[in-house]
């Protein structure tokens, strides 16, 4: 008899691709999708069934609340400006959306997972798109000045950011357990997790499992949804690959307007000063001989057809570089993305980040001479490469998944 699994993906694009890749995978068993609206038809045409969740993370990072988020110093600080206006909201639809489910699949945002397994009597499984259980091997990923902090103070890292997190979301959380779950308020210390089980969707080539994470983190590998079987580009996009060398590819996922024109500005002059051809993944302006911009194009068919891919460092767009076997310049912004980046230049997949507010023409074409002259960063991608291309992590979690509930 198939089971109804239900995965909560309440983030970007990159959030929810490798969600559709695992419930693809989970054969035998009904998968329904709790995503932002805009993500509906992407759901749809693989095959999964979709439920809307009124919270889309493109709205929350353009609202006031977001802009702090994103541009504070202080990630944590700025979580509760952007998700407090939509939080209640967010957790009626994944109440409605997870009606009649065997097993939830979801992320570590509020805890959300914990808290419908609990309340519809059926277990729960955190997916983690970053290394966020505790261990003493590194610090985590959103307060990396604590990794010289000793193997205490980096495990104490992961406890305070699930801490600060959990306060932060924890009043609408326990209105929303008293209210429309039936269950008493989780209190200050939230809900216990030791024995949930974790997917990790992401590779032990590009983090190394640490040997202190218990035997219920699973590190299966990334989660890779390939383009469309009947998916063409644009007949403006092939003739542009066509026309010349590879180009670089640039893009920074959801950025304001405003702020994208400016950056793309200083884009085009840095890649015409370095001698490079480019694909700017914009909306904005229109293509020339060198430079040309696109729109949705799914990463798995085009980044192997470019020199070089610079973006903002989110998992997903990492982790498709890295699969390429194409060098990366990441331009973080907020949350993981530095983390991404440092991992990038750690395994010699490309140079050290250069943070977006710090880019400029002039720094851009320093990195851009360095990204395309330094063939280490190539032969560093293509070992990468290598490593992911023999991994299958989504038939790793289906093997996991079926030993759940």
């Amino acid at each position: 008899m198939s089971r109804l699994v239900v995965i909560v993906a309440p983030g970007s694009r990159g959030d929810v691709q490798p969600c559709i890749a695992l419930g693809r995978g989970l054969d035998g068993d009904r998968v329904r999708v709790l995503a932002a609206e805009r993500f509906r038809t992407l759901v749809t045409a693989h095959g999964l069934e979709f439920a809307p969740l009124s919270a889309d993370p493109g709205e929350i990072l353009g609202s006031d609340g977001g802009r702090e988020w994103t541009e504070g110093r202080t990630f944590l600080r700025g979580l509760r400006g952007a998700l407090a206006p939509v939080m209640e909201r967010l957790l009626a639809d994944v109440h409605r959306g997870a009606a009649g489910t065997d097993l939830v699949l979801a992320p570590t945002l509020g805890f959300v997972g914990a808290h419908l397994g609990a309340s519809l009597g059926v277990p729960d499984v955190e997916l983690h798109y970053q290394p966020s259980v505790p261990t003493g091997a590194f610090a985590h990923p959103l307060v990396p000045w604590a990794a010289k902090a000793g193997p205490y103070g980096r495990r104490l890292s992961f406890r305070a950011v699930d801490t600060v997190a959990w306060q932060v979301l924890r009043p609408e959380v326990d209105r929303w357990r008293q209210r429309s779950l039936g269950l008493p308020a989780a209190g200050l210390r939230g809900p216990r997790r030791t024995e949930t089980p974790v997917l990790c969707g992401f590779s032990d080539a590009v983090v190394p499992r640490p040997k202190d994470w218990p035997a219920r983190v699973h590190v299966t590998g990334y989660w890779f949804l390939e383009a469309p079987a009947g998916w063409r580009p644009d007949p403006r996009l092939r003739d542009f690959l066509a026309s010349g060398p590879p180009p670089v590819y640039v893009g920074f996922g959801s950025m304001r307007p405003s702020a994208a024109e400016r950056t793309f500005t200083a884009v085009r002059t840095a890649l015409r000063r370095a001698g490079l051809r480019g694909l700017l993944g914009t909306d904005a302006g229109s293509g020339d001989d060198d430079l040309l911009t696109v729109g949705d194009v799914p990463h798995a068919w085009l980044f192997p057809r470019t020199a070089a891919v610079v973006h903002h460092g989110g998992a997903g767009t990492t982790a498709a570089a890295l699969r390429a076997g194409v060098p990366s310049l990441v331009c973080p912004i907020f949350s993981d993305q530095p983390y991404w980046g440092e991992r990038v230049h750690r395994l010699g997949a490309g140079p050290r980040p250069l943070p977006l507010q710090e880019l400029t023409a002039e720094s851009l074409t320093a990195r851009l001479l360095e990204l395309s002259g330094n063939l280490l960063f190539r032969r560093g991608a293509q070992y990468v490469a290598g490593r992911l291309r023999e991994e299958d992590g989504v038939a790793r979690a289906r093997q996991v998944l079926r030993e759940v509930g």
